[in-house]
């Protein structure tokens, strides 16, 4: 499948999009200063893919209305990426603007481990904050934050402390979040950096649908309530803010659907797929809820939605049970969840601003979801110092369609073990023979061993990448590599003084075939 057949089958007819043109990289839409700056609210789902949407997906079986309807009255994005195709890069990308492989080598850090963000760095809360916005976390942090130990015991948390270095040491003036995912311990939530009840029990450890790792967990904890709480807890944040004459930030990070894939009683069967289906329907209706939290405070004109995902679906969603049905979540991309293939790390992103953003218009440029900072940045006038957003680029002239040509140089991809891969134009070149992830041809695996050592696909025409060209074309091999070196060796991707990686970055993954 070519480009062109990819955005025509794509479903967006089904929502009434229509093709709008990007806007270029130098075209910058000023707010005036003497008009009150939007609100922003950032939904990111967990583990949703592409292919879940129905305004991107004519054939799915599952229909996403209250998702759709931002589509209908926005902005879809059809080349968006995550920073990464997993749950903890990504959301540092998203709020710092920075490639997270600059710091964390690969994978992703538990539900106890330290945090991640560097001391004093700039996030995008921490930024608006600045701009006079009153800014809030609600759902999944899995950031990494300190937790206080009985005794110096390392293994031993004491939950009556304070939680240090969590979302409100990051910029972020009301939080309520879980630790990580729902699969990791400990399970409790976190309100303002204290324990909203210490653990009375340990849950045991379940696999498939149902993963659980065994720990502690809050007297106040319930798995199956989780996403209906944080939906309540984002309602009310909107309904308080209305009262406020100062604009505010929400980043309301979803917990699904995510593993353990438990929808509630109103929600199961209702799909006609499975329990992921059905859990992808609580997820829509929790968008719903928010959407009609803020029309109903009469908040629409003046406020920026976007909706977004993490990374690509997880297999734990089974595959095979979904496409017995109809139903593929990674839609027509190659790989999932953790994956270097598009798969593991195209999102969907769609976007609304009323008078901003025009109504079903599509934008077809590659874009990364660390741009938040950026635009968050363009948006309100405020310029960036050089160690903030280093790999942020403003798409705020893509969404008001004033641009004409491509707003970024190139987007870099990352997989669960540390795979790289760069997108320049229609050109993907993958720096490991295998998926760099969980699908096949597996990293190491003997049929990865008889592949080239990179992979390099022209995504105009192999939107699959199904056909690797790095021996036809080996000048678009070496220009590319030149390139991702050149951003790994300045420490950030994007015009300004160079800066530091947090350790030593190696593009080719070393790989011992002993």
């Amino acid at each position: 499948m070519n480009r062109r057949d990819f955005i025509r089958l794509a479903g967006l007819g089904a929502a009434g999009l229509m093709l709008d043109g990007c806007a270029s990289a130098t075209g910058r839409v000023p707010i005036s200063a003497n008009k009150k700056f939007p609100n922003i609210v950032y939904i990111l789902t967990d583990d949703l893919g592409y292919g879940d949407v129905s305004c991107l997906n004519q054939n799915g079986r599952i229909k996403t209305s209250h998702i759709d309807s931002i589509a209908k009255e926005g902005m879809v994005f059809t080349d968006m990426h995550s920073g990464s195709a997993i749950c903890t890069p990504t959301r540092y990308g998203i709020l710092t603007g920075r490639y997270c492989w600059r710091c964390l080598k690969k994978g992703a850090v538990e539900g106890d481990s330290p945090h991640l963000i560097e001391d004093g760095r700039m996030t995008v809360a921490s930024m608006l904050k600045m701009q006079g916005y009153h800014t809030a976390c609600i759902g999944k942090w899995h950031l990494g934050m300190d937790w206080q130990k009985k005794n110096d015991n390392p293994e031993d948390i004491d939950f009556t402390k304070p939680v240090l270095h969590g979302p409100n040491t990051n910029g972020f003036d009301y939080s309520f979040c879980i630790p990580a995912s729902t699969d990791m311990p400990p399970y409790v939530y976190v309100q303002n950096d204290a324990v909203t009840a210490v653990p009375n029990r340990v849950v045991k450890g379940t696999t498939g649908k149902l993963l659980l790792r065994e720990g502690p967990t809050g007297a106040d904890f319930e798995h199956v309530e989780v996403l209906s709480k944080l939906t309540e807890k984002a309602v009310a944040y909107i309904d308080q803010r209305s009262r406020e004459d100062k604009p505010f930030f929400l980043y309301f990070s979803l917990t699904a659907p995510h593993t353990p894939i438990l929808p509630v009683e109103a929600f199961q069967g209702k799909s006609g797929t499975n329990e992921y289906g059905d859990f992808v329907l609580q997820v829509d209706w929790t968008v719903g809820q928010v959407l009609k939290a803020i029309e109903q405070k009469g908040l629409k004109d003046n406020t920026l939605v976007i909706f977004t995902n993490d990374n690509g679906p997880s297999p734990n969603a089974d595959f095979d049970e979904l496409a017995a049905v109809g139903h593929h979540p990674a839609y027509v991309f190659r790989g999932h969840k953790a994956d270097i293939f598009d798969g593991g790390h195209r999102v969907p992103f769609i976007a609304r601003w009323p008078g901003k953003i025009k109504p079903s218009s599509v934008c077809d440029q590659a874009a990364c979801l660390t741009d938040l900072m950026a635009t968050a940045a363009d948006i309100t006038g405020c310029k960036l110092p050089d160690n903030a957003g280093e790999d942020s680029v403003s798409i705020l002239a893509a969404m008001t369609g004033t641009a004409a040509v491509p707003l970024r140089e190139a987007v870099v991809h990352h997989s669960v073990n540390g795979s790289f891969a760069i997108r320049q134009g229609k050109w993907k070149l993958i720096f490991c023979p295998d998926s760099g992830g969980w699908s096949p041809p597996k990293p190491d695996s003997a049929e990865a061993r008889g592949l080239p050592a990179v992979q390099l696909y022209d995504m105009s025409d192999d939107i699959g990448e199904k056909q690797n060209l790095c021996q036809k074309y080996p000048d678009v091999v070496g220009r590319l590599t030149e390139l991702l070196e050149q951003y790994v060796r300045n420490g950030r991707s994007t015009p300004g003084i160079p800066q530091k990686n947090n350790y030593t970055v190696e593009i080719v993954r070393k790989i011992d075939h002993s």
